[in-house]
């Protein structure tokens, strides 16, 4: 009969394989190719002492392929829980080590585990890939094992913050949970994203085209806009996650976590009185705006790489956290596109669904126009942050700093489609399309009369290219000097934080996707 030492020992024994992974070896052939093992990782993300491992002991159960003679304690993912900054989080981090990090039966049921737990008790779920896809030797058992997680994934959206980083391999079925999730986060070099590899590729089409540039982290994060984020290297992939929860709620039945600031919510800035050039087709900076009126000049942007023409990202105001939208007349004139708007709708969405106000900073000239805009259907997608600003009950306050032409006046968070307070700045032009542009068509019987044209123009300028208008007809609440921004934009906050709005009761929108 065994004795209580021997039983210890036993335990402890089990305890450093299950920690090994899939031993020595592989852990330093990881280390060699720049990456950090699964548990360093969780290690790394979390509060120190805080992580609890749950299924430390799982193994796989096929018999297939002499599968039962190699068995991993563990099975390939590390999961449990721990705190960031003191709050819960859900975590599982893929294996390499283990079968290529493949995802089995067994270790499907772990991550299941944690997300089921996750949903209960209205904490995010972070999930770092490192996967080779499913266990070819398991067949069909590993396919329901990443549909089951799917599942999850889509009961979980808008309910509890999912966030995935993708830190080595992701190919096939195995992408579609993190495109599921709100953020993506890649590392340079190391991680990949594709439905089908390069290989599949040139024997079906014939391209020769190498995995980096079929689906690394640059790719995703500038071409495709798969993926949100962008790191070095593992470390710094972590502390970017950890950054990013420090302005997410725990669940949507939560507000976002306020931090104490010391920065003075009256502070002016007369430098923005001369930002906005006096030329109205010269560009400037929208993040010179952006970093001066918010919180400690401290701007988490997503997706920098991508649709650069508009700017999506977190800060806080007065210590409460807020989601940006805003136009950059600096890249392509801050004019509306296919992929800005897809972009910066679905973080609309994201926003409203975990109680983050919006303020939205418009300067815009219009949507794209060309061929390629409209046959890649620019009408559909610009309708989607139509709908995701109609939609979002959270307070939302827009400032026009210059441009508010056409359509995409409406689109930009107006008043007319629920944004509760809307400022301009004295240099905002508010109308149909540009002044020129405008009498050339009011006056077209008369464009021989360059005297009366220019005199047209100037006419055009003073009474609609101007914020006026729109403010005699009460759709902007407040004209403001530029130096005055910080304290306005706080003003409004204070003013919205407790807006109860709920729009008409329905199973779900129909959002033109």
């Amino acid at each position: 009969m065994s004795t209580i030492k021997e039983k210890h020992n036993l335990f402890e024994e089990k305890n450093t394989n299950a920690e090994l992974s899939g031993g020595q070896v592989r852990i330093d052939k990881q280390h060699a190719a720049g990456r950090k093992t699964a548990r360093e990782r969780v290690e790394l993300l979390l509060d120190p002492g805080t992580f609890v491992e749950l299924d430390k002991f799982v193994t796989h159960r096929t018999t297939d392929f002499d599968m039962d003679k190699t068995k991993f304690l563990g099975d390939g993912v590390v999961s449990g829980y721990g705190k960031i900054d003191g709050r819960l989080m859900y975590v599982f981090a893929q294996d390499f080590t283990v079968f290529g990090g493949s995802l089995s039966r067994a270790n499907a049921d772990k991550i299941i585990k944690v997300m089921d737990l996750a949903m209960k008790m209205g904490a995010p779920v972070i999930g770092l890939n490192d996967s080779g896809g499913a266990r070819i030797q398991e067949g069909v058992e590993s396919l329901a094992g990443y549909a089951d997680i799917f599942y999850r994934n889509v009961m979980s959206s808008g309910v509890i913050p999912q966030i995935s980083a993708i830190l080595g391999p992701c190919a096939g079925g195995a992408v579609y949970s993190p495109a599921i999730t709100d953020f993506i986060m890649m590392v340079k070099e190391n991680s990949y994203m594709f439905v089908t590899g390069p290989d599949v590729i040139k024997t079906v089409t014939h391209e020769e085209v190498t995995q980096e540039e079929l689906g690394g982290a640059m790719t995703h994060n500038s071409k495709s806009g798969v993926a949100h984020l962008t790191a070095d290297d593992d470390v710094q992939a972590m502390m970017m996650i950890r950054e990013l929860m420090s302005f997410l709620p725990s669940n949507n039945m939560e507000d976002p976590p306020l931090k104490l600031s010391t920065d003075n919510i009256n502070r002016e800035d007369k430098k923005l009185n001369d930002l906005i050039p006096a030329d109205p087709n010269k560009p400037y900076d929208m993040k010179d705006l952006i970093l001066s009126v918010i919180d400690d000049k401290h701007f988490f942007e997503i997706m920098p790489y991508y649709a650069q023409n508009i700017i999506i990202g977190f800060a806080r105001m007065g210590g409460r956290p807020i989601g940006i939208v805003a136009n950059q007349p600096a890249y392509l004139a801050g004019v509306l596109d296919i992929n800005a708007s897809t972009k910066a709708a679905r973080f609309v969405r994201f926003c409203d669904a975990f109680n983050i106000p919006l303020v939205t900073l418009e300067d815009v000239p219009g949507f794209l126009p060309g061929t390629a805009q409209e046959f890649g259907g620019i009408i559909k997608h610009g309708a989607k942050l139509l709908y995701a600003f109609a939609e979002a009950s959270v307070p939302k306050i827009t400032l026009i700093t210059r441009k508010a032409y056409g359509g995409a006046y409406d689109v930009m968070s107006s008043k007319h489609i629920g944004a509760d307070i809307n400022y301009a700045y004295p240099t905002a032009e508010i109308a149909v399309m540009g002044p020129a542009g405008a009498v050339n068509i009011i006056h077209r019987a008369k464009l021989g009369d360059r005297e009366f044209i220019a005199e047209a123009v100037e006419d055009y300028k003073n009474n609609f290219a101007s914020p006026y208008k729109a403010a005699q007809m009460g759709y902007i609440d407040e004209i403001i000097y530029p130096k005055d921004t910080r304290k306005k934009i706080i003003q409004a906050l204070e003013m919205t934080q407790n807006k109860s709005k709920s729009n008409p009761a329905k199973k779900h929108g129909n959002i033109p996707l």
